[in-house]
């Protein structure tokens, strides 16, 4: 076994390859952390910069990124009070390393993805269609 190879085989027993992938299994996770890059915001402000989630998903997602440190809740001492969202540390990391460089990759090649993609469900249907023939 190399030494490559027991990396590999660390990450996958103690589950922080999955851990981390998991980060990207929620539609709207990425897409609140991607909003909140650019500062510490309120939720309705956040609803309104990213537009189509609902409240309860929101809700769900911020419970989610707090549980994982990836976000920060700021409650400021007013009345009423305020409470904000902002990346944490670990969240900054995540949205500046791998987000924007998957960011990047799609940049790149996302024409070349959705190709693919409308190429295989395309490819799907007209076998569906010759069983069906048949």
């Amino acid at each position: 076994m190399t030494d490559d190879d027991a990396h590999c085989y660390d990450l996958v027993a103690d589950c922080r390859l999955r851990a981390a992938t998991d980060l990207f299994a929620h539609t709207w996770d990425p897409v609140v952390l991607a909003a909140l890059r650019a500062g510490p915001c309120r939720r309705r402000d956040l609803r309104a910069a990213i537009g189509g989630i609902s409240d309860k998903v929101l809700t769900d997602t911020l419970r989610r990124l707090l549980a994982n440190g990836l976000v920060d809740r700021q409650v400021h001492a007013e009345a009423p009070p305020r409470v904000g969202y902002a990346l944490s540390r670990l969240g900054r990391s995540l949205v500046e390393g791998p987000m924007e460089a998957l960011g990047r990759w799609v940049d790149e090649h996302g024409d070349e993805l959705l190709e693919a993609q409308e190429a295989g469900e395309t490819h799907e249907v007209h076998e569906m269609h010759e069983a069906q023939a048949r």
